[in-house]
């Protein structure tokens, strides 16, 4: 949600839990994800003891990406949603990894390459509010973990509906609203307290995953993105809590 610094009639955003002028937090996120890049997969093992890797199989076999199919990977960072998808889609199909940071989409291209990845894929550096890409251009839109951090979720979901085959589904990975009163302590002690530490040992970067923390509590309810998906033209929206909602999969269509 936008809001008014009245002192000077400027439009703000949150980052985090602060409130900034909405043309700077593309700039703050940016710092945030070239900082922590290098150790970015490192830190997703250590931050979710490896349930991540779960959570991503588990989007990816439930996605109904099919053969031949054309996929855009949004916030595609380090190539893991890249390297479930491309058996997906086969030799017909292709996959786009895309990502606004270029420290993060050298880190995933370098990654995929390793991993031996080097055909049926692409990369584009863009930003998620503003795709480079025809109407109807895709089967399938997906994106993990990364909507929360982009400025004007409703503008990128109603780009993503725009490019978007008819028939084309979205499909959103993203931590959400825990729906568990027993865990809801656990996981804040978690999030502000060992989350930060571990950024600091292993990334020498207390304050990036303070920030990525922060974040999560600031992004949508899964009511919530569920209704600002219809809005921006989905259909069929449903969603799917795991780990007791500490992630959610928002799923959508383009009728």
């Amino acid at each position: 949600m936008t809001r008014y610094d009245t002192r000077m009639d400027e439009p703000t955003t949150h980052f985090g839990y602060r409130d900034v002028p909405v043309a700077e937090k593309e700039k703050l996120v940016g710092r945030v994800f070239t900082s922590v890049a290098a150790k970015y997969d490192v830190m997703n093992d250590l931050m979710s003891f490896g349930i991540h890797r779960i959570w991503k199989r588990w989007f990816a076999s439930t996605s109904g990406i099919r053969a031949g199919d054309s996929v855009l990977d949004l916030a595609g960072g380090t190539g893991d949603i890249a390297a479930l998808l491309l058996p997906r889609v086969g030799d017909n199909g292709r996959v786009i990894l895309g990502d606004i940071n270029a420290a993060m989409l050298r880190t995933g291209r370098d990654r995929m390459i390793d991993r031996g990845f080097v055909r049926k894929l692409d990369y584009a550096q863009l930003n998620a509010e503003s795709l480079p890409f025809p109407d109807a251009s895709f089967d399938a839109v997906t994106i993990a973990f990364g909507l929360r951090n982009v400025t004007d979720k409703d503008g990128a979901l109603r780009e993503m509906h725009r490019v978007l085959k008819v028939g084309g589904r979205v499909l959103i990975l993203e931590f959400s609203a825990v729906q568990s009163e027993f865990l809801k302590p656990l996981y804040d002690f978690h999030s502000f307290k060992v989350l930060p530490r571990l950024g600091e040992l292993i990334a020498n970067d207390a304050e990036s995953y303070r920030y990525l923390a922060e974040s999560i509590r600031k992004h949508p309810d899964q009511a919530t993105l569920k209704a600002m998906m219809e809005s921006a033209g989905f259909a069929s929206v449903d969603v799917r809590n795991l780990s007791a909602g500490v992630v959610a999969i928002h799923r959508g269509y383009k009728v």
